[in-house]
């Protein structure tokens, strides 16, 4: 019996149209409620997923190229403008940035309230803590949460695998299935027999950016399998001789697995929408903050 395939495409569609109607009501009663973001990149990097989906959803989404020669102050001073103008409500700087720039001051720029990718100190501090309070979660953690939720996937007491440690998936997402009340074992490539790790996950979450590294065989029966990966592998069948493939090998692990997340048309566009639901959340907050300040001003 083959594993039911998460349909990563159809709920993140669903998410964009209940946002799209969020607006819509929204906009009944305050017609400027116009939920927008910025995002800062790097010419010739790839977002244009972002901007249709943003377009689908009734979000505006602002774009600023800036040339590898930029220099890291020039950067923080796009950021800056971003952050002041109220009529954006998110910012994101699109990763990587230039080796001669720091990420790290970089994503720490960007103002906690409209930190929509969820990756500066504020937001990751707070997810770490228990029980504390993130203004936004990071959007592909988020992503893989919602999922396994769709799926009807109950964690509490269960034993979760998280394959990866980056700042971006893996360590977000072994905070957020803890918060879950999961068992979560956090490994990596020079982990130790990572296989008797995965044989005994009930869910594994596989973030570590190699072609088809996790085997179904390495897999416990009935387990759940959300691949994260991206990665293009050659292929001559294919126009453009590559085609993209996840860090899990899906022909095998889907006969041993249960539920597990297709590449593409899993993780990817979740992650997308949960970028969405963060700028809304963040335009929300805006326009509630505003009206208590106008009711305490009489």
């Amino acid at each position: 019996m083959t594993a039911t395939r998460i349909d990563g495409t159809a709920i993140a569609r669903r998410i964009r149209e209940r946002l799209r109607a969020q607006i819509e009501k929204e906009q009944e009663t305050n017609p400027r409620f116009k939920p927008a973001f910025t995002i800062i990149q790097e010419l010739g990097t790839y977002v244009r997923m972002k901007l249709k989906a943003a377009e689908e959803a009734n979000i505006i989404c602002n774009l600023v190229h800036y040339p590898k020669s930029t220099t890291e102050l020039q950067l923080l001073e796009h950021i800056t403008s971003a952050n002041n103008d109220p009529s954006v409500h998110g910012v994101l700087v699109q990763l990587p940035v230039p080796d001669h720039i720091s990420e790290h001051a970089i994503t720490s720029a960007v103002a906690d309230e409209k930190d929509v990718d969820g990756f500066g100190v504020a937001n990751i501090g707070e997810l770490a803590k228990r029980r504390g309070r993130p203004l936004f979660v990071p959007c592909t953690p988020k992503g893989v949460m919602a999922l396994l939720q769709e799926s009807g996937v109950d964690l509490v007491g269960k034993h979760a695998v998280v394959v990866g440690r980056s700042d971006i998936v893996g360590s977000p997402v072994s905070h957020l299935l803890r918060n879950a009340d999961a068992t979560v074992t956090v490994c990596h490539r020079r982990t130790e027999g990572l296989e008797n790790f995965i044989k005994h996950a009930d869910v594994v979450v596989v973030a570590i950016g190699q072609p088809n590294y996790v085997k179904g065989e390495w897999l416990k029966p009935g387990a759940v399998v959300i691949d994260v990966g991206t990665n293009y592998i050659p292929d001559e069948s294919k126009k453009s001789g590559q085609r993209l493939v996840g860090d899990v090998d899906f022909d095998s692990a889907i006969e041993v697995a249960s539920q597990i997340t297709p590449v593409p048309g899993g993780v990817g566009p979740m992650t997308v929408a949960m970028l969405l639901q963060n700028v809304v959340d963040s335009a929300t907050y805006y326009f509630e903050r505003e009206r208590a300040q106008k009711n305490h001003n009489g």
